[in-house]
């Protein structure tokens, strides 16, 4: 650039970048500019005349022969590397430079910006992350307690947010004692939990009893179950909302009710002559009374507890399947007749109830049992009872394919059958086909020709 003076060139060059370098072919420095704003002219003033290799680290030096060796100069464009100075006084900084060739002597102009600030930058970065990774685990730390503090602590409490009138959170106790799960419960509206309140009255009437002198309760009925209940609160602030923690406790009426009903619900349990078995949602026993032993042989609670249903079930993974599916689908099971394997290889034919639980936290099916076995004969229908032969046939569903029942009965037989397996199923086409050891098509094709398709539809 000719046309431009020198010291203006210099001037240029100091402001443009923090240290410029011009470097002979032999790589030596032959003039260093600094940026007056850097203040570390006196720190550089000795590498003028001094060879490159000796200001740079090692792995910088190579990494910079290395690519000065290439071509890259070539393509009369800017090659950038970062180095890192380091020299016999101990100052040692990264710098970013942009190399270009000055002459065709072999000449090189490195103009460079100081990377300390972005070095700087970065640590702070690392820091915050850290810092930020350390706040995470002792957040998680902080709701685990609170997870763990609100799941045992046996007194129902929920929260409830001033501003919205939702549950924000409920334990399982509060779970258990309004009859839903704690999925249902957060976020639903408080006052539709309890009756005769609306959400406005409730709420300051809670306010209220919270910000009161003398400790007091509200009593209130809860709407699933009209369970009488005296509710305390306190109110406090998080994230800038008011919330209400409440503790619930059964009122006296309720605790005197629930007292006696649980007195004789236990003493049904363990002395009733029927058996009382109680599954978890996918049919493992969960407990049982003594009849429920006596009946099937069973030496104690603790050789069935945990084991499937289905394995005291004749017709085993088949009956479990109708017997839940139905009890699921309405609610409850009444008249299902089947039979019960004993743990010494015997059946005993039996009737059983059930009852599904659907509103507790931990969903289960409630089953009752009675031998049937004194009174079969009464079981069948006018027209079989005196039928021996029939009777045995369709003791057979279940147990036998029905070709082989077929082969040995004629078309009365065998619409009889699928009638009784129809009826066992509850009208569930495709459970009474697996009964049947049928597909579903072939169950339909029978349907037809016996005219129980239109009468099974109604």
């Amino acid at each position: 650039m000719p046309e431009v003076p020198p010291d203006v060139l210099v001037d240029i060059v100091t402001s443009s970048c923090d240290v410029a370098l011009v470097v002979s072919r032999e790589h030596v420095v032959e003039t260093v500019l600094v940026n007056p704003q850097m203040g570390i002219g006196a720190k550089v003033a000795h590498w003028q005349g001094a060879r490159l290799a000796d200001l740079l680290a090692p792995e910088s030096w190579s990494k910079l022969e290395s690519r000065l060796a290439g071509t890259e100069l070539d393509t009369h464009r800017p090659m950038v590397v970062e180095l890192t100075h380091a020299d016999d006084s101990n100052f040692q900084f990264p710098i970013s430079y942009a190399i270009t060739r000055t002459s065709a002597d072999g000449s090189i102009l490195m103009c460079g910006r100081d990377q300390r600030p972005l070095a700087e930058l970065q640590q702070q970065l690392v820091k915050a992350h850290l810092s930020l990774e350390r706040d995470y685990e002792a957040q998680r730390e902080l709701e685990t307690r609170y997870r763990v503090l609100m799941e045992l602590y046996p007194t129902p409490v929920m929260i409830i947010s001033m501003s919205s009138g939702k549950i924000v959170d409920v334990n399982a106790a509060t779970a258990e004692l309004i009859g839903l799960s704690r999925s249902d419960l957060i976020d639903a509206p408080l006052a539709q939990e309890f009756e005769g309140r609306r959400r406005g009255e409730l709420l300051d009437s809670l306010a209220n009893l919270s910000g009161a002198e003398t400790s007091g309760s509200l009593e209130l009925t809860v709407k699933r179950n009209k369970r009488k209940v005296s509710v305390s609160s306190t109110i406090f602030r998080a994230a800038g909302d008011r919330l209400l923690l409440c503790r619930i406790a059964l009122g006296e009426t309720g605790k005197a009710q629930v007292s006696d009903l649980s007195d004789m619900m236990e003493r049904l349990f363990y002395k009733g002559i029927d058996a009382v078995v109680f599954l978890d949602g996918d049919g493992a026993i969960k407990t049982a009374n003594d009849a429920f032993l006596n009946l099937t042989d069973s030496s104690s609670l603790a050789m069935v507890q945990g084991r499937s249903f289905a394995e005291f079930l004749a017709r085993g993974s088949i009956d479990l399947r109708v017997l839940i599916d139905n009890v699921r689908r309405v609610g409850h099971l009444r008249h299902f007749a089947t039979r019960l394997n004993t743990d010494y290889s015997g059946q005993v034919a039996v009737e059983l109830s059930a009852t599904w639980f659907g509103d507790r936290a931990s969903p289960c099916i409630g089953l009752v049992i009675r031998d049937s076995s004194v009174a079969e004969a009464t079981r069948w229908p006018a027209d079989v009872a005196g039928n021996e032969g029939l009777k045995n046939v369709m003791q057979l569903v279940g147990y036998s394919t029905l070709r082989d029942i077929v082969a040995e009965t004629t078309e009365i037989i065998e619409k009889m059958c699928i009638e009784t397996a129809l009826e066992l199923t509850g009208n569930n086409r495709v459970a009474a086909a697996e009964l049947l050891s049928l597909s579903r098509q072939s169950l339909y094709v029978k349907l037809r020709k016996f005219g129980l398709l239109s009468k099974e539809v109604d």
